[in-house]
């Protein structure tokens, strides 16, 4: 298959952008890799550990370089709209962390820009590539489950983690913000059928006493447009040494002929170290007892990066360098996921079932 050579900028140098710039510069069509952050030691610290041609702490020089032809979006999420809306003026395809935005209003800019300007855009969900989903979408497609009648998933992780999350993101974002990546996975598993109401019911308590007027405990129930029904549950309260380092997860789908149960919880592989074990999102934070493979992105073994992460960001890159299809969120998938965090946060607020779909800006 003849590929075609890629110069890719990647814009954001933090713990994503690094593992993304590591993944791009070891793909076989990658001739040319830019990497910037608006802390330029930062970017130029990556450059150096990725062997980048170009560094620098202006995003828009770094996507401008006439080598680059694809722009990785890995900012914090309250800068995407900006880095996106850059690299689509300059025609150039991009991949963004999710959310695509962090409301309707942003994420309608980036859409009507995609149509305008004939774009090529894809979100990074990652629990899409992680080989359990992937299996289980493939059943749903060759039909063994029947008709989907509901779904069910929830993800706990430690109050640690909120913290290094409340850093960036407003406190009442923070619940919805790990939820957001299995709103999107039981979208994609009930793909064509959309969510119509939402009801949502928080608790507050130990990140608020932390200072952060943020959820503990969130619950969410999605009704969907046939009348399927999906429960939604997510904590990031759990003990700061809980041994998970990333997401511990369950997600169940019902249909008329059929069931799926994928735990996700890695209580299977279980390590007790005297020395600690890194956590891959925060740094300086260990803990003596891990659930091993519980890192979100994925994880390093042998010099090597595996899991949803890495995957995902080769599929996009063979997607480009070869025309291949790839399972990444369009921009309309990830519309429907901003749409629906919304409504998780009003009905969190009015403690009242939200209607959808939404008005940008009502």
């Amino acid at each position: 298959m003849q590929r075609q050579q890629l110069g890719i900028a990647v814009i954001g140098s933090g713990r994503i952008g690094t593992l993304r710039a590591l993944m791009a510069a070891a793909h076989p069509a990658v001739r040319f890799l830019a990497v910037s952050d608006r802390d330029p030691a930062r970017a130029q610290a990556l450059a150096l550990r990725v062997g980048a041609q170009f560094h620098s702490g202006d995003n828009l020089d770094a996507m401008s370089r006439p080598e680059v032809n694809a722009v990785i979006v890995s900012t914090i999420e309250l800068e995407h709209t900006t880095a996106v809306l850059q690299a689509l003026d300059l025609g150039k395809p991009v991949l963004v962390e999710k959310p695509l935005a962090v409301d309707l209003k942003e994420a309608d800019r980036i859409i009507a820009a995609v149509g305008e300007r004939k774009g090529r855009l894809h979100v990074g969900y990652s629990r899409r590539f992680k080989k359990r989903y992937l299996l289980a979408k493939e059943q749903i497609i060759q039909g063994r489950l029947g008709r989907i009648t509901g779904a069910a998933a929830r993800v706990y992780n430690s109050r640690s983690q909120a913290m290094q999350t409340l850093k960036r993101m407003p406190a009442e974002s923070n619940p919805v913000s790990g939820l957001t990546y299995y709103i999107d996975l039981v979208n994609w598993l009930l793909a064509g059928n959309d969510v119509v109401e939402v009801v949502a019911r928080g608790q507050r308590g130990v990140i608020q006493a932390s200072g952060y007027n943020a959820f503990d405990v969130a619950w969410v129930i999605l009704t969907y447009a046939d009348g399927a029904v999906a429960s939604l549950g997510v904590s990031y309260a759990l003990p700061p040494q809980y041994p998970s380092l990333g997401h511990a997860a369950r997600v169940e789908i019902l249909g008329s002929e059929g069931v799926m149960i994928l735990d996700d919880d890695h209580t299977d592989q279980l390590m007790y170290s005297e020395r600690g074990a890194d956590h891959v999102y925060i740094p300086d934070h260990s803990v003596n007892m891990v659930f091993l493979g519980s890192g979100t992105p994925g994880d390093w073994a042998l010099g090597e990066f595996w899991g949803p992460v890495a995957t995902e960001s080769r599929a996009w890159l063979d997607h480009l360098s070869t025309g291949r299809p790839c399972v990444l969120a369009t921009p309309a998938d990830a519309r429907k996921v901003v749409e629906v965090t919304m409504a998780i946060e009003e009905s969190l607020r009015t403690r009242k079932a939200i209607s959808l779909p939404l008005v940008a800006g009502a």
